[in-house]
């Protein structure tokens, strides 16, 4: 399972599935499976599902039977040099299939479309997966998103496969729509495993999400936190888009507080990424109501001059902070929130300590209400 975003989701998702089938799949992804509390496992089946990392190129070492490619959208730019190489790397990527083995691609992406395009046209068997607005017009897919509602932290989807005669219902215990489609890739890796298409929903469905992945870190006083590991602008609206909408409802779907707010913390990952699509970050903060942003986390980077946090500040429009000093974040969120907020701690470094942080800055300032009463 590859692609430029959703790759651990939507190969933890396969995992589930397999697993529920009666399958014990050895394993290894890019995030802590929540269902197995680690991210590898030597199983006792003929399966082995991987995630194939496309950063360094890494992913040419695999020789697959099934490709799930979720996406592709330039990246790792500081590797590839060029949006021309990453792209290439994928086709490669799908040249490596066993004989008689299948592609799965998203036809919503235009990267992964394309990727589809280029396969068949090589003679490649390419499984197709993507919305479609009712069952006659799924056409060539192999597998069409219907509809899709939020209910709560989860969903309900309904879904079209080829040669069925009829929908089938998908359920959901996590949100977003873009989760929908990453099962809907899950779902026919599953299959052309040889799974039952029933039991990998029934498996779908108890999907309790994998670490950092919109994981809620904590609910105090009406106010609930999320951690996620979004740090590409796509990911960053996927993400925010599914925030929006949990901020409306309670774990069981009811309304919340009217005005309850999504708020993030962002945190760039790479000065590389940060100059490349500092506009592009800024515009998908905006979907949040108010925005909190760090310095950039360097990882495996030098400082660019010039390249901060304030690059991508400057350009969001609804309410935004820059906190260079990580130390003051907590207590500066924890002042802002109000019953019925969300807010998401949002990037690839280490702004997943904030969450707890968040939390416990949470709870001080509720045990200093009580003591006023």
């Amino acid at each position: 399972v590859t692609g430029t975003h959703g790759k651990t989701t939507t190969t933890s998702m396969l995992i589930v599935a397999l697993q529920h089938s009666g399958v014990d799949p050895s394993f290894a992804v890019g995030g802590e499976l929540g269902e197995a509390g680690t991210n590898a496992h030597h199983g006792s089946g003929a399966v082995f599902v991987a995630e194939a990392d496309e950063s360094d190129g890494s992913l040419l070492e695999y020789i697959p039977d099934v490709a799930v490619v979720t996406n592709i959208e330039a990246d790792h730019l500081d590797f590839f040099g060029s949006r021309e190489a990453y792209v290439a790397v994928f086709d490669d990527f799908v040249e490596l299939l066993t004989p008689g083995g299948a592609l799965v691609a998203c036809s919503d992406d235009p990267g992964a479309a394309a990727l589809a395009d280029r396969s068949a046209a090589l003679g490649i068997r390419v499984l197709r997966y993507g919305s479609a607005p009712s069952p006659g017009s799924a056409g060539e897919l192999a597998g069409a998103l219907l509809s899709w509602e939020q209910q709560g932290t989860g969903a309900v989807a309904h879904i079209q496969l080829a040669g069925e005669a009829h929908p089938r219902a998908m359920r959901l215990a996590v949100p977003g729509r873009h989760m929908a489609l990453n099962a809907l890739a899950a779902l026919l890796a599953a299959v052309e495993a040889g799974a039952p298409v029933q039991v990998v929903l029934d498996g779908l469905a108890g999907f309790e999400g994998v670490r950092r992945r919109f994981e809620l870190i904590g609910n105090v006083g009406g106010v609930r936190v999320f951690d996620d590991y979004a740090h590409h602008p796509t990911e960053v609206r996927a993400a925010l888009t599914a925030l929006r909408t949990v901020a409306c409802q309670d774990h069981t779907g009811h309304a919340t507080v009217t005005g309850a707010r999504s708020i993030v913390v962002f945190q760039p990952h790479l000065y590389s990424r940060t100059a490349a699509f500092a506009r592009e970050f800024a515009a998908a903060l905006d979907i949040a109501d108010e925005v909190f942003v760090l310095d950039v986390y360097a990882a495996r980077e030098q400082p660019l001059p010039g390249v901060s946090g304030a690059t991508i500040a400057e350009h969001v429009t609804v309410p935004v902070r820059y906190i260079p000093d990580f130390s003051a974040v907590a207590d500066q969120v924890a002042a802002t929130t109000r019953p019925g907020d969300v807010v998401v701690t949002m990037g690839a470094g280490d702004v997943t300590m904030l969450g707890a942080e968040i939390v416990t800055a949470l709870q001080t300032r509720s045990e200093a209400r009580w003591r006023q009463l």
